[in-house]
């Protein structure tokens, strides 16, 4: 059924507008390539679960404080304090991109993502990215490289503003940043804790994830959405064109 009074979608980027394909030559490749450019001497395995013990302790604090470190301030006060912090801040994009190859793999754009984010943007809905992520740069690099950078209006992510999902704030930002209100916004995601709990919380107007069967979720996903989709492209049937 096609939904009415939407005006803004607001997307995930992981699990959602993009996937990962964890091949592990590449995921290798990713940390001997971080630990060259970090000037390790260890063997890169030994040098990433050093750093991966560094990364899961920052993680859980961040995730109940709810807030996340700008890119530089990532590398050089948690991941690399050890290494001259003028060297970190000319590399931290860099870093960023090797650690995100050695932990989660090749980035792959979702097949039907370019066609209906081009349409819903053709629709004339106001597109929008809301994403946890310590990447500053690389997701408005990779919407120039697939050619959908003009369909989004807002890109909130939290290394640059500091918040983080699921807190609220972050969701009335991105709200703010387009001029429409929450209840005519709807976020699509695909996890069934933290993207409804704070789109909830935000107040908008319609929750949407999209499923991926081998994670085991169906059912909770079902009961936590408004909209369950298996595919992004399933979009075009809740949105029809705005007049």
């Amino acid at each position: 059924m096609a939904v009415q009074n939407i005006e803004a979608l607001f997307f995930d980027i992981g699990s959602t507008l993009r996937v990962t394909d964890k091949n592990p030559a590449f995921l290798a490749e990713g940390r001997r390539a971080l630990a060259a450019l970090a000037g390790s001497r260890e063997d890169p395995e030994v040098f990433y679960r050093r750093l991966k013990e560094r990364y899961d302790t920052y993680r859980e604090i961040s995730k109940v404080a709810l807030l996340d470190y700008p890119e530089i301030e990532f590398w050089q006060q948690i991941m690399l304090p050890d290494v001259d912090g003028e060297y970190v801040a000319a590399r931290a994009q860099e870093l960023t991109t090797l650690w995100r190859d050695g932990t989660n793999g090749k980035r792959l754009t979702r097949f039907d993502t370019v066609e209906t984010v081009q349409e819903l943007h053709c629709r004339g809905y106001t597109l929008g990215v809301i994403a946890n992520t310590i990447t500053e740069a690389e997701i408005t690099d990779w919407m120039i490289e697939e050619g959908i950078s003009h369909c989004f209006t807002t890109t909130i992510l939290s290394s640059k503003v500091r918040l983080r999902k699921p807190d609220p704030a972050i969701y009335h930002l991105a709200c703010r940043c387009c001029g429409i209100p929450e209840g005519r916004c709807a976020y699509i995601g695909d996890n069934p804790d933290r993207d409804v709990e704070g789109t909830r919380a935000a107040g908008f107007g319609r929750m949407i994830l999209i499923d991926d069967p081998k994670k085991g979720r169906t059912e909770q996903m079902r009961h936590s959405c408004d909209d369950l989709i298996e595919n992004l492209s399933d979009l075009l049937s809740l949105f029809p064109p705005r007049q």
